[in-house]
């Protein structure tokens, strides 16, 4: 693959979004006909990037920075390359999932719209591009979720939307300060020229600020659990596992590249002392919580948590191997929670179809019934409590490890306290569903929407825990200090 076939990973998806539009009873075959190729241009600019470097291209026939510029280095393509497999996990449940149903013929469509914003805010390399992208994003991701048609789900949806018009709002004012002050929004071109000073700054604020916001960083998470918990399972995966970490991305690539010396300890500690409140307040829900989707909605605000607490420390750390293993093992956690979240939506989602709710305290007999879904919600369970030999066991490690590196030894009580309550409602759910009395409710086992829901947790586990060496070297790392 040439750097010229970088815009496939968007173009693709946006073409079968076009096509089942417009041949609505061939839009399940046409949308997975399109999930596969997305899938493998994703996988293949991933490959190339780590077997050859980075790539870029400026589409259009102008250069930089008139032309439409498309861009891809480890961390771009670490992302991608996740979203390349949870995203077709998710297009194979829903084939069986939405099966005889009338949604199949708007969710593909829309489906393939969220795929191409996602790639595209992976790959682009101009902040006004980004910002594009986002509202696709945003616009086809409240429309998903309010699939349904309930009064429920169109609330919570809405809600979604006016929040993520405002954050995109706040981004695009940021947008407009920097361009005013610098003439251009190539982050490449941005990174060279830009300097410390009030403009600057207050671009920056609003830029995290917007993105927080869609990031359902805490206190600002209000609109994430309803919506999550509301919409069809293949949607809340994707909402949980996929949509909100492109907000978390771009706030981690905007901080370690153009605005690196502008983002100081006291705007890092601010940022993990939120995240610090996710892990708390999230955690302390998802516990509390009655219905299985829900408990994984406040799950997804409290491991959102965690990737927030990095930027403190990443912050105190000076350039060098260990900077670098804890900016690898916070790409790792995200990539994880990707993994281990949408297999725990896919698996909560088969539950409430086969018995018509997702109560927990009515799950009695689930483990039972539904072996190979129990299996993939334990799975994806470990990955989030962060059990050894998860990814997210690795992420703490060196996340506890750096804890004490820098002396900002006020987080340990938050990841033990997180860890611990992860622990509670991750065996709360198992404990109900290995239950010796069985409830009244029959559940019926679906193996072509349980082996999708099982690969994507168990991959979160295994081929993570496993086998995370490989990210080091994407991401241009050697590997693990010692």
């Amino acid at each position: 693959m040439t750097t010229d076939s970088l815009f496939l990973p968007i173009a693709l998806p946006l073409l079968g979004a076009l096509l089942g539009t417009a041949l609505p009873r061939k839009a399940p075959l046409l949308g997975l006909l399109a999930a596969l190729l997305t899938s493998a241009s994703g996988l293949w600019v991933s490959g190339q990037v780590w077997l050859g470097g980075d790539l870029g291209v400026v589409l259009g026939g102008w250069g930089s920075p008139l032309g439409i510029g498309l861009a891809a280095d480890g961390l771009s393509v670490a992302l991608l390359a996740m979203t390349s497999l949870v995203a077709l996990g998710i297009s194979l449940y829903a084939l069986s999932y939405l099966a005889e149903t009338d949604l199949a013929a708007h969710f593909w469509p829309l489906w393939m719209l969220l795929w191409a914003a996602l790639n595209g805010i992976f790959l682009a390399a101009d902040l006004f591009n980004l910002y594009v992208m986002l509202e696709l994003l945003g616009l086809s991701a409240a429309a998903l979720g309010a699939l349904t048609g309930s009064r429920a789900a169109i609330e919570a949806n809405l809600r979604y939307l006016l929040v993520g018009l405002l954050g995109s709002m706040s981004y695009l004012l940021g947008v407009a300060l920097i361009y005013t002050g610098y003439g251009t929004l190539d982050l490449g071109l941005l990174g060279a020229r830009i300097q410390p000073s009030a403009l600057a700054a207050t671009a920056l604020v609003l830029m995290t600020g917007g993105l927080a916001l869609k990031a359902a960083l805490f206190p600002l998470h209000f609109w994430l659990p309803p919506a999550h918990a509301n919409a069809p399972a293949p949607v809340s995966a994707a909402l949980s596992a996929l949509v909100v970490k492109a907000a978390f991305y771009l706030i981690l690539r905007l901080w370690s590249g153009p605005f690196a010396d502008l983002a100081g300890a006291s705007a890092a500690f601010v940022i993990g002392a939120l995240g610090a409140g996710a892990i708390l307040w999230g955690s302390w829900r998802a516990l509390r919580a009655e219905r299985l989707k829900l408990l994984a909605a406040y799950s997804t605000v409290a491991q959102l948590g965690y990737l927030f607490l990095f930027f403190p420390l990443l912050q105190a750390l000076p350039a060098g191997p260990a900077r670098d293993d804890l900016f690898a093992a916070c790409v790792l956690m995200a990539v994880t929670h990707g993994f281990a979240k949408a297999g725990f939506f896919l698996a909560a989602g088969l539950v409430q179809k086969m018995a018509g709710h997702d109560r927990i305290d009515e799950l009695g007999g689930a483990a039972q019934s539904m072996p190979a879904t129990t299996f993939s919600i334990a799975l994806a369970g470990s990955a989030l409590i962060g059990l050894p030999p998860s990814g997210s066991f690795i992420a703490k490690w060196i996340m506890l490890r750096s804890v004490f590196e820098t002396g900002q030894w006020w987080w340990l009580p938050v990841i033990a306290a997180g860890t611990l309550l992860a622990a509670a409602y991750i065996f709360r759910v198992l404990s109900r569903a290995f239950g010796l009395e069985p409830t009244p409710q029959c559940f019926i086992s679906d193996a072509r929407a349980e082996l999708p829901a099982f690969l994507l947790a168990a991959a979160s586990v295994l081929l993570l825990g496993l086998a995370a060496g490989p990210l080091w070297s994407l991401l241009g790392f050697s590997g693990v200090s010692t």
